[in-house]
């Protein structure tokens, strides 16, 4: 007898749940089915992301549903569009051998007409975004006078997003009597109120504390000045070849940014943010659970509802200005049993972030160091030998192909092609960890005093050794700057110890570069697009120094970049 039947779960439930190969209930499941299936009374459930809410409030639910009638008799409030059609998609697959349920998902971005046929052709389960519910209200096209059980989940970031005053409309619009089942991961001031207003001496389960960090996720963080986290990110990357992961930035911009420069760089990246369509969204997903990106960019609230399974990292581009978000961020990993690794790659600055984080999740975050090429090459080679090892060999398929290959390599020696095919997947990262600096900030030495970094990089300057680089683009492409200086290290990998004083204008810049490293830089912008458009590099004349450019540009209009030679 399976964990589950011991929930008092009826069969044709525990059936799907066979099938879906569920087999052992989590902690939340455990407490809360049983809970639920024999109680009237209103719940709050607190328990952490990625801990099996879904089932453990989807089951009671459906338990409870007259499959006869065809009125709303559930109704399920959920924060993203994402979390709206994943819910529903459980939902679908437990009442997969109970005839007659139908749930219908219900958010912005699709067409709303074809919700209301379906929910007009007897949806009894209703999942639905909080803004989208409100539409279907305000053209009377749903009628939620019959709802029997009322589900809040994520109720907090519901309230982040500002929810309020719609779960206030929707609420006032279902029965007193209901029951109403709310699950958080945090229990803050406005979920209490809610609780408080909209639930009747509501029992509350509680599963491993409350804000405490899920125990299956290792929590890292890693100290680089700021202009090498990018850097830091693509050694995180290629030092786990089968790393599936999520990247979190703060802006939509960001998120943009970052996905073009590792699709640039030769990584299986793309974003997911809220200026994207829900086609664009669901084609990026698609690929995502597909795992043909290896890489998904995300914003805080894009990431909302993301249920993908085996996502091994967590990474922390940007830190979470709450500890809330942090807590959702890192629920993407270590799900459903599983372990995961949550990264925060940060400047000196936020290390006390990471100790207000500590503190408040009362768990440890352990210091890891940005590997180096050694180490990342090392990784390489063995992931792929071991591939080569465990490479299924199709006879019959090469059969015809054999006599061709072997003549054309009989001249080589063992040695020789093992050094061949191992080379010829393994040079890239050679060339590229080959001088590799090191990354990491060591916050006890001198040297990365912030005032002795400025007299190093005054006394390169004052000794002649830079040089004075053109570039067009200016502050009316957004620059100001700290982004040009990112921008610069990010296209060339060059440190601000060989990047000396930036001068803005609208449309072009002048940044002094370390005079060895000048015609490399030139080198790396040969091919350079910056949003479409073709980024150009020369020597300039004055520069920085002498506030005296070499170009100007012609005509008013500032989306041309056309440069002549101006006479002083």
């Amino acid at each position: 007898m399976s964990s589950f039947e011991q929930l008092g779960i009826r069969a044709e439930i525990l059936l799907a749940l066979q099938e879906l190969g569920f087999e052992t209930p989590t902690p939340v499941q455990e407490k809360a089915i049983p809970h639920l299936l024999g109680s009237d009374r209103d719940v709050v459930a607190l328990a952490q992301t990625g801990t099996g809410k879904t089932a453990a409030f989807g089951i009671p639910l459906l338990e409870r549903l007259d499959p006869q009638e065809r009125t709303v008799q559930a109704l399920v409030l959920a924060p993203t569009r994402e979390l709206c059609v994943q819910i529903t998609k459980d939902l679908e697959r437990f009442a997969a051998h109970l005839p007659g349920v139908r749930c219908v998902p219900v958010y912005g971005g699709a067409n709303i007409r074809e919700q209301i046929r379906a929910i007009q052709r007897g949806a009894n389960v209703v999942v639905a975004t909080p803004g989208r519910l409100i539409d279907l209200i305000d053209r009377g096209a749903i009628d939620l006078g019959r709802v029997r059980t009322a589900v809040l989940d994520e109720a907090d970031e519901m309230l982040n997003m500002g929810f309020q005053e719609d779960l206030t409309t929707i609420l006032e619009r279902t029965p007193e009597d209901k029951r109403t089942w709310l699950f958080s991961a945090t229990m803050s001031g406005e979920v209490r109120r809610i609780a408080k207003n909209y639930m009747r001496e509501a029992d509350e389960i509680g599963v491993g504390g409350t804000g405490k960090a899920n125990t299956a996720i290792e929590h890292r963080y890693t100290v680089v000045m700021m202009r090498d986290r990018y850097l830091a990110l693509k050694r995180f990357v290629d030092v786990e070849p089968d790393l599936f992961g999520i990247v979190f930035c703060r802006t939509k911009q960001d998120t943009q940014e970052l996905a073009e420069n590792l699709t640039r760089d030769g990584y299986n990246a793309d974003a997911i943010h809220g200026d994207l369509s829900q086609q664009q969204r669901d084609r990026v997903m698609e690929r995502y659970r597909s795992k043909t990106l290896q890489l998904l960019i995300a914003t805080d609230v894009a990431a909302r509802g993301i249920d993908v399974s085996n996502v091994s990292h967590v990474i922390h581009f940007d830190l979470p200005g709450e500890v809330e978000s942090y807590t959702h961020r890192s629920g993407r990993t270590g799900r459903a049993g599983k372990t995961g690794v949550s990264l925060s790659i940060i400047g000196s600055k936020d290390v006390f972030k990471i100790r207000n984080l500590e503190r408040q999740l009362k768990t440890h975050f352990t210091y890891t160091r940005v590997p180096g090429g050694a180490e990342i090459c090392e990784r390489q080679l063995l992931t792929l030998i071991g591939k080569i090892k465990e490479v299924e060999v199709d006879e019959e398929g090469i059969s015809r192909f054999m006599d061709a290959v072997e003549l054309d390599l009989a001249g080589f020696t063992r040695e020789e092609l093992i050094k061949r095919v191992v080379s010829l997947e393994f040079n890239r990262f050679l060339e590229q960890y080959r001088d590799a600096r090191d990354l990491n900030v060591d916050l006890a030495r001198k040297d990365h005093n912030p005032r002795e970094r400025r007299e190093k990089t005054e006394f390169t300057r004052a000794t002649g050794e830079m040089r004075p680089m053109f570039i067009n683009l200016g502050t009316a492409d957004g620059f100001d700057k700290g982004r040009m200086l990112g921008y610069l290290c990010g296209i060339t990998g060059l440190t601000n110890q060989h990047i000396g004083k930036i001068l803005l204008k609208d449309m072009y810049s002048f940044v002094d570069i370390d005079a060895k490293h000048f015609d490399e830089v030139l080198g790396h912008f040969r091919n350079a697009n910056y949003k479409g458009r073709k980024v150009r590099v020369d020597e300039g004349t004055g520069g920085p120094r002498g506030d005296r450019p070499q170009h100007k540009p012609v005509g008013a209009h500032p989306g041309k970049h056309r440069y002549q030679k101006a006479r002083y």
